[in-house]
C-alpha cells in the first residue's frame, strides 16, 4: 500500500535533496564512542551503557552497484530497557527537542503521519489510543500493561481493541517475518530509511539508513543477509521523517530526521 506524505514534507525533503546534490554530501550523521569517530566496521558492537550497544557497517546497494551508505544499528537488551511512543501532534518536535523532553538513551522515528501531522495508523502513547488500525497490512510495535515488547505482523496477528497495551505504533510493510522477506508493492526509489526489528535472542533494534541509497526491496534483501539474526523488521516512516538519536553519556549517535515529528518511539533505562 503507497502511503501519501504530505505536500510540506515532500517539498522540505526535495529542497534538502537538492542542497545535498548540490554539496555532494549525504545526510549529517554524527557518531561519537567515547570522544572516538571510527571508522564503521562490521561485526563490531560497541556497549555504551547497560543493554544497549551500537555498531556503524556499510552497506552495498544489491540494485544500484557502487551506491553504499553508513547504517547505523542499535540493539537493546530490553532486561535493561523500557520502550514507550511519544506523540504529540498539536506539537511535533525535532529529534533534539524529542530527546531532551524524554531524557531518553534512545529515540527512532516512529510511523507515517499526515499533512496535520496526524498519525495515519494506530497509535497507543502512555494507554492513550488514537486513530485506528491498519486491518490486514503492515506491522505494530507495542508494548503491554506488564512491559512486554512486541513486534508482529498484522496481517497474521491482527490488533483486538481488547487487548491490554499500554504504547504501540503501526507502520507499512513489514520487510522480515519470522526470519524471511516479505512480498509488498516498491516504486524502487532509494531513500533514507529507518526500521524497528526484533532478533531471535529477543532483543530490541533500531535501524537508520540516512542516504538516499536504499529502496524497500534492498532494504529488505540486506536485512535478511545480515548477520544480525533478525526475525521481525517494519519499515518505519523514512524519508524525510528518518532519525535516529542515541545518547548514552559520551557515546552518542545523532541522525537528524528534515522535518519536526509528532511520533517517536523511546528507549530509556528500566
Amino acid at each position: 500500500m503507497r502511503l501519501i506524505r504530505s505536500f510540506r514534507h515532500m517539498c522540505l525533503f526535495c529542497i534538502s535533496l537538492l542542497i545535498l546534490a548540490g554539496c555532494d554530501a549525504l545526510p549529517t550523521i554524527t557518531i561519537n564512542l567515547g570522544g572516538q569517530t571510527p571508522t564503521p566496521t562490521i561485526n563490531t558492537w560497541t556497549k555504551v551503557a547497560p543493554g544497549v550497544d551500537v555498531r556503524t557497517e556499510v552497506w552495498k546497494s544489491p540494485s544500484s552497484p557502487g551506491a553504499s551508505d553508513t547504517v547505523s544499528i542499535v540493539r537493546f537488551d530490553l532486561h535493561y530497557v523500557k520502550v514507550s511512543v511519544a506523540y504529540q501532534p498539536n506539537q511535533p518536535l525535532s529529534m533534539q527537542d524529542w530527546m531532551q523532553k524524554e531524557q531518553a538513551l534512545a529515540i527512532i522515528n516512529g510511523g507515517y503521519f499526515d499533512g496535520q501531522d496526524n498519525a495515519t495508523a494506530l497509535v497507543i502513547s502512555n494507554g492513550q489510543a488514537f486513530g485506528a488500525s491498519y486491518q490486514g497490512f503492515g506491522g505494530m510495535l507495542d508494548v503491554d500493561a506488564q512491559g512486554n515488547v512486541q513486534l508482529r505482523s498484522l496481517r497474521d496477528q491482527p490488533y483486538d481493541p481488547s487487548e491490554d497495551l499500554t504504547q504501540a505504533t503501526q507502520s507499512t510493510p513489514m520487510l522480515l517475518i519470522n526470519g524471511q522477506r516479505t512480498q509488498f508493492n516498491d516504486n524502487d526509489q532509494a531513500s533514507p530509511r529507518s526500521v524497528v526489528a526484533t532478533d531471535k535472542q529477543g532483543r530490541l533494534l533500531f535501524i537508520a539508513s540516512p542516504g538516499v541509497v536504499f529502496t524497500l526491496d534492498d532494504l529488505a534483501a540486506l536485512l535478511q543477509n545480515s548477520d544480525l539474526g533478525l526475525v521481525n523488521a517494519l519499515n518505519l516512516d523514512g524519508g524525510s521523517s528518518t532519525g535516529l538519536y542515541v545518547n548514552a553519556g559520551s557515546q552518542s549517535i545523532t541522525i537528524d530526521s528534515y522535518v519536526n515529528l509528532p511520533l517517536v518511539i523511546v528507549v530509556k533505562a528500566k
